[in-house]
């Protein structure tokens, strides 16, 4: 079944929006306090603030869509239409007035995702894809071709995961093979590289909230994204994305 994707779009476009003007006030406020939750990540009322904004909007604008979101868990997660939402993909980065996050918006339908947004509420970059382009600001782009690992540019949103969570010997040397490693990470880094200014973006363990609007955008974008070991990332838990020309090689850099 073809979804007509345009009021999806605009609608998109209004969460990021509106979730964005909430959440600028908040970025390296003094007052801004910080809690740690059961498995020790940050949270603000920024984090859920957005985030029952947003839900707000969806349950106004398309009552009859699930929910799927980080902070405040799940609604009707098995209908046609789910929204999935990380208000602040990259708290660590927001708690301390690093402007390397993002928010995260994606819309499944029927378990799949078809469009994905990427917002940086700060710099005011606005990205949104649906597996066949990608647009940032409403201009077309791409990723930046990239056959050489020597000349690649690789980013990851925290050293220290790939050995907790996979082969780290084998990521420490893809990563002594590139021209530059950065932990210009989180939602940012997914940016970076599917406007064109980095090559490889690696994240060894994700949960849903945290990849599903990667996907469009990247795939849009030109690129490639998988899990970890090359499949299908929408059930995965890790995400490699890079352009068509690199992406196997990292794939069988990171699983020798």
């Amino acid at each position: 079944m073809h979804v007509d994707l345009a009021p999806y779009r605009t609608f998109i476009n209004r969460l990021a929006i509106e979730s964005g003007d909430f959440i600028r006030p908040h970025f390296a406020s003094d007052a801004l306090a910080v809690e740690h939750k059961s498995d020790d990540s940050p949270v603000t009322l920024a984090d859920r603030g957005a985030e029952e904004l947003l839900r707000r909007l969806i349950a106004q604008t398309y009552p009859g869509h699930g929910v799927i979101g980080e902070e405040l868990g799940n609604d009707r997660p098995d209908a046609e239409f789910v929204w999935v939402l990380d208000p602040i993909d990259g708290t660590k980065s927001f708690i301390t007035a690093v402007p390397l996050f993002g928010t995260l918006i994606a819309l499944m339908h029927r378990g799949k995702p078809v469009l994905g947004a990427i917002h940086q509420p700060i710099l005011n970059q606005l990205l949104v894809g649906d597996g066949n382009t990608t647009t940032l600001n409403d201009r077309p782009v791409r990723l930046r071709p990239c056959a050489d690992l020597a000349t690649a540019t690789l980013l990851t949103s925290d050293p220290l995961n790939p050995a907790k969570y996979q082969n780290g010997a084998a990521y420490d040397a893809l990563a002594s093979r590139v021209r530059l490693t950065r932990t210009w990470g989180d939602a940012y880094g997914y940016l970076l590289l599917a406007t064109g200014r980095a090559d490889i973006m690696c994240d060894p363990i994700m949960n849903p909230w945290d990849l599903m609007a990667l996907i469009p955008v990247v795939r849009g974008a030109g690129g490639i994204i998988t899990d970890w070991q090359g499949n299908d990332p929408v059930n995965g838990e890790s995400i490699v994305a890079a352009g068509p020309d690199l992406h196997g090689t990292v794939i069988a850099a990171l699983n020798p």
